[in-house]
């Protein structure tokens, strides 16, 4: 419970109308889930305008509103707060409910089209195996310590941010490491937030049925550095074209990792195989079991991280040799008799998909195919579509195109424009199966000794989403139940 007088404190209030003595109980986005002594913010976001639902706020308990637009309907017994700017001056009162936890903990936060989930995913598990309890918020899973918390955003909203971040804060955690979405720099979920560091891994074509174009997209992740405050750090890949674009405007310390360049962070990989990398970071060679040149980059990042963090260099090394691939993130599953490898991945951007291909095709032993099952997400930016085609069909000897999470699209629309952006003499090696888990037993029926299996898009998810309904569904498990059962 906190005081109305305390949860205004540095809000920018344009007028308020009724009594601020009172003592609120929670705080509230969804009208349906508002309880008795509770705010209710009345959000004008994409899809509606919550300003319509202030009446239902109320009668279910709500006794201060935050609006933009003051209701014609006063009621005598509610506070009305308007303010101008809703995402941050939401972004400071929730933050003032919960004691603004973000202050009291180190909050890593990573930003970047590919590479988000696994950079803060490993930082999680070495902070861990340092004996650093830490949370993790992330596309996979939220993490309290050991306690795992399911996850249904990449970001969370506000509310649900400044929650977890204070069960962190108040489990004991020392750190915290988040990704960070181009939807919630927008949206203003991480409004208010206290980063210490920011990192950039790049940015590549997604979520321009979002954004408009591409750079508008720059724009938004830009916003991210651009609020830090003095004493962060960015640490900003400058091997992506907009590695420098994003720290141009940002007060904090600038930190840069770089395969190719000098930078404070410099890689060299010696060995690319499927059971790894081995490369040169900074002054030290060190093993790790990540595979590719994208993960290359993801290890120089939480390399960098932990460097920046005041950690030594050579145990910080030590520990990343025994962390293994985030799951659905390059996941290998090999049948029973290690002859065939599946790669499971969550590549869904032509980026992902072309990086986690030419890794295989640079590491496979000739004439092993490389067999590729990939579909793409309905109700989502379909200029991707063909583009991933022409990318499967250049670097797989095989593609089965299937579903993905068709949502409420038809399937065989979405693998229409998949196929489009196929060049007509690479048709042939191009099959189409619309059911994914008949798609993946193809895949693997085809498959021949050394051969490697890549089944992209959906990675961690254990469900496939058709016409507004999710259907339990996990590429993972559909593999092992063919290797094991169907096929020997």
């Amino acid at each position: 419970m906190k005081s109305l007088k305390e949860i205004l404190q540095d809000v920018d209030t344009k007028k308020i109308i009724g009594v601020s003595d009172k003592l609120i109980e929670d705080v509230y986005l969804d009208s349906r889930e508002v309880t008795d002594n509770s705010i209710f913010f009345a959000v004008t976001g994409t899809l509606t305008d919550g300003h319509l639902f202030i009446e239902k706020a109320i009668e279910k308990g709500a006794t201060v509103i935050f609006c933009e637009e003051i209701p014609e309907n006063i009621d005598k017994s509610i506070t009305y707060i308007q303010v101008e700017n809703m995402k941050k001056n939401m972004a400071i009162a929730v933050s003032n409910f919960f004691d603004n936890p973000s202050r009291e903990l180190k909050l890593i936060g990573v930003t970047g089209t590919n590479g988000k989930t696994t950079i803060a995913t490993l930082l999680y598990q070495l902070m861990m195996k340092m004996n650093k309890k830490s949370g993790l918020l992330s596309t996979v899973e939220n993490r309290i310590g050991e306690e795992t918390l399911t996850s249904t955003h990449t970001t969370p909203d506000v509310i649900k941010l400044n929650e977890l971040l204070k069960k962190m804060r108040d489990a004991g955690c020392e750190y915290a490491f988040m990704e960070v979405s181009s939807h919630a720099i927008d949206q203003g979920r991480i409004e208010n937030m206290d980063f210490d560091i920011a990192i950039f891994t790049n940015i590549t074509h997604e979520h321009l049925d979002y954004h408009g174009n591409f750079r508008n997209y720059i724009d938004t992740k830009k916003k991210f550095f651009d609020n830090l405050k003095p004493e962060a750090f960015a640490l900003t890949n400058i091997d992506d074209p907009n590695g420098m674009v994003m720290t141009q405007n940002s007060k904090a310390n600038i930190k840069t990792y770089s395969l190719k360049k000098m930078a404070d962070y410099k890689a060299k990989i010696l060995q690319n195989s499927i059971l790894g990398l081995h490369m040169k970071i900074n002054d030290y060679e060190a093993y790790l079991k990540l595979r590719g040149e994208f993960n290359a980059y993801n290890i120089l990042a939480v390399f960098g991280t932990m460097d920046i963090l005041n950690f030594e260099n050579l145990e910080i090394l030590v520990q990343m040799s025994e962390l293994d691939p985030v799951t659905g993130r390059f996941e290998i599953i090999p049948n029973s008799d290690n002859t065939i490898f599946t790669i499971i991945d969550y590549a869904h951007t032509p980026d992902a998909l072309k990086n986690i291909l030419s890794t295989l095709g640079n590491i496979r032993q000739k004439p092993a195919k490389i067999i590729t099952v990939f579909g793409a997400g309905g109700d989502r930016d379909k200029t991707k579509r063909p583009e991933m085609g022409k990318i499967a069909a250049k670097l797989s000897d095989l593609v089965i195109v299937t579903s993905d999470n068709p949502r409420t699209e038809d399937p065989k629309e979405i693998i229409r424009d998949i196929l489009a952006g196929i060049n007509p003499e690479a048709k042939e090696k191009v099959l189409e199966v619309e059911d994914r888990r008949q798609a993946i037993k193809t895949a693997l029926k085809l498959a021949g000794k050394n051969d490697l299996v890549v089944i992209a898009g959906k990675g961690h998810e254990d469900y496939q989403e058709i016409n507004g309904k999710k259907f339990p569904f996990s590429d993972k498990e559909i593999v092992k139940t063919i290797w094991y059962k169907d096929i020997n």
